[in-house]
């Protein structure tokens, strides 16, 4: 979700129905590199309100920054905004560990709180009353009521071998950030075999990418306009980043995505970046229409 006032939400909310977007996805951060951004599960609660049909979903929210029982009751409140078309994708974070402290969490605990958070979420979300001793988040007779009418389902991000047990235990599909399509099927893989371990069968899996792509007439000028909001947010070189983030025109940005589609993606969200607004949108357009033939 980028930064703008409700006429420009309420355009892009617009055109992405009308275009025949699948789903639109938004970000989420409490104090990011000096106090940058957006609620996540608020900007999903106004894009379920502006829209009738495509589907939304956070990516990722930082889950071990909050409380699972109040982040149980503002999931299902959003759903209940938008039946059947809200997909709660969490993550642990970690890019900012000042970010992170200053929520009063122990940066090396993250992982953990998500375990334990996510594993509530799920109880609650499911029309559980838990009671639970802890060691983070001890509830006694806790329940969210009324409890979704569709179930939510939950994706976990992260590329680590732990958010990949995290998934394979607590989720309903992986999404993939910054990997190949090589290690993207291994991940997918590894999380499937994880799960039937774990003995989790017919889970119905829905695996996702989330990709950075820029676009212009060529290449050179698709790069300038994705590789500063790259370097802006994550403080590293682009070049560290670049085979992860094609950029060019339309066709060129499809070609590098069908790899993953081969890989066993389900769904790819991009955050595309171009001259202006109409551009980025037409463009993702454009890239589902090579990529789906429609």
């Amino acid at each position: 979700m980028f930064s703008a006032g409700p006429d420009e939400i309420s355009r892009f909310a617009s055109a992405a129905e009308a275009g025949g977007l699948d789903r639109i996805w938004v970000g989420d951060h409490v104090s990011f590199r000096g106090g940058q951004g957006y609620d996540g599960l608020l900007q999903a609660a106004v894009l379920a309100v502006l829209t009738r049909r495509v589907t939304v979903q956070t990516a990722v929210y930082l889950l071990p920054l909050r409380h699972p029982l109040p982040v149980a009751r503002q999931v299902a409140s959003v759903a209940e905004l938008a039946p059947g078309r809200l997909v709660f994708g969490v993550g642990v974070g970690g890019d900012d560990e000042k970010e992170t402290a200053n929520c009063g969490v122990d940066p090396a605990r993250r992982g953990r709180r998500a375990d334990e958070s996510l594993t509530l979420v799920r109880r609650l979300l499911a029309g559980d009353v838990v009671d639970h001793p802890g060691p983070d988040f001890p509830l006694s007779e806790a329940a969210i009521r009324p409890t979704p009418a569709v179930p939510v389902p939950i994706a976990v991000g992260g590329r680590s071998d732990s958010a990949l047990r995290r998934s394979a235990r607590l989720s309903d599909g992986w999404l993939g950030v910054f990997v190949d399509p090589v290690r993207y099927e291994r991940s997918v893989r590894a999380v499937e075999q994880q799960a039937q371990i774990a003995g989790r069968v017919q889970v119905g899996w829905q695996h996702g990418m989330l990709i950075w792509c820029g676009f212009g007439p060529d290449r050179e000028s698709a790069r300038q306009m994705v590789a500063p909001a790259v370097e802006g947010l994550y403080r590293m070189p682009f070049e560290q980043f670049e085979r992860y983030v094609p950029h060019g025109r339309p066709a060129e940005v499809a070609r590098a995505i069908e790899p993953y589609v081969s890989a066993g993606v389900s769904y790819v969200l991009l955050s595309p970046f171009a001259s202006c607004p109409d551009e980025a949108m037409d463009s993702a357009l454009a890239v589902k229409a090579l990529l789906t033939g429609a």
